[in-house]
């Protein structure tokens, strides 16, 4: 079995972030393994500018940022950087077994960070009924449609939910010459950063209904239209409908339903943590938030298994997630060396 200081899984921003700063404070031997063919992460699709603004002082687009981590780590030969790599199992004792091209691979290794990002709220989870056509998408897969396919998934578009990357793809699909009829959101404020609402739907006049829901999808093999309901006091509940398992808080006004006819609707409801495999090694998870149960950053409840960026918490902010990753790259370091004055 291959023997490694440091083993860290994913090579977004967070992962990026890690391994530099753990190579910085000391530890020489780092694997980083990335399950795309690229570095970068979810940044490669990210187009629009915004990126940076407090890390670097300086608005770039998603890959460029990534490319400024990229570029460091190229010339690190310390840090070697396995791509089309996929984590399968990771144990208490450190052991990450992955797949990549020829075959699977074992390293046991002193520490590991797990830098997995975090996926997208599906339609499930927030019970729209109705049909099954095609032409329903997750915002951010019809944000890798068009940015990195150059593939438009629809014309007459409805978006449910205000999270950040629906309200982007709603300039993106404008700016493409779709047809934004509406964005649906069942809370009474929008979800997203200030900066996109203002950006992204105040300066294109894309109409959003607060307190309101899609109750039901129409169509045969395409989507045709949507229906929509008025919901009666949303503030009965806290925080985000999200993290509800029903709608139990969101009633349904009276005779307040009406349609819109679409060819596509995008899901932007939120994100999960991506934390199937610390939850494999014995690592205490939240529950509601499938997020480490922690009272530090970075920290879990196995020692020497750190995770940061967006399979800790879901951030707003890239900058932010680069600050936090790096500090787990010298978390990870201060535990192989057993040197807490590295914190």
């Amino acid at each position: 079995m291959i023997e490694r200081d440091l083993v860290i899984v994913g090579g977004g921003p967070a992962g990026m972030a890690a391994a530099i700063e753990a190579h910085e404070n000391g530890v020489k031997n780092i694997l980083l393994l990335e399950r795309d063919q690229y570095l970068g992460g979810m940044l490669n699709q990210c187009i629009h500018t915004g990126f940076g603004v407090e890390y670097f002082k300086e608005a770039l687009t998603g890959p460029e940022y990534a490319h400024r981590f990229m570029d460091h780590i190229r010339n690190i030969p310390e840090i070697e950087v396995s791509l089309r790599s996929f984590a399968v199992k990771l144990t208490k004792d450190r052991h990450v077994t992955y797949v990549k091209p020829g075959g699977m691979e074992e390293v046991k290794a002193k520490a590991v960070i797990m830098a997995t990002g975090c996926r997208e709220k599906t339609r499930e989870m927030i019970h729209v009924a109705g049909t099954r056509p095609s032409g329903i998408f997750s915002a951010g897969l019809a944000q890798k449609l068009v940015n990195i396919e150059g593939l438009l998934p629809g014309k007459e578009v409805v978006i449910v939910g205000s999270g950040d990357i629906g309200l982007i793809m709603a300039r993106r699909f404008v700016l493409e010459g779709a047809n934004v009829k509406a964005i649906i959101e069942i809370q009474k404020e929008t979800q997203g950063l200030i900066r996109n609402v203002a950006q992204c739907v105040e300066d294109f006049d894309i109409p959003i209904y607060f307190n309101h829901k899609v109750s039901m999808v129409y169509g045969k093999d395409r989507v045709e239209k949507v229906g929509i309901v008025k919901i009666d006091d949303p503030s009965a509940s806290s925080g985000s409908v999200l993290s509800l398992s029903k709608d139990d808080n969101f009633k349904d006004a009276a005779a307040s339903g009406f349609e819109i006819k679409c060819d596509t609707v995008l899901i932007s409801v939120g994100l999960i943590p991506e934390n199937e495999l610390i939850e494999m090694a014995g690592v205490e998870i939240d529950k509601k938030t499938n997020s480490p149960v922690s009272k530090e950053v970075n920290k879990t409840s196995v020692p020497g298994i750190f995770v940061c960026g967006n399979s800790f918490k879901v951030y707003d902010l890239v900058d932010w997630v680069s600050k936090d990753s790096a500090l787990a790259g010298k978390m990870a370091a201060a535990y192989i060396f057993n040197k807490e004055e590295l914190i």
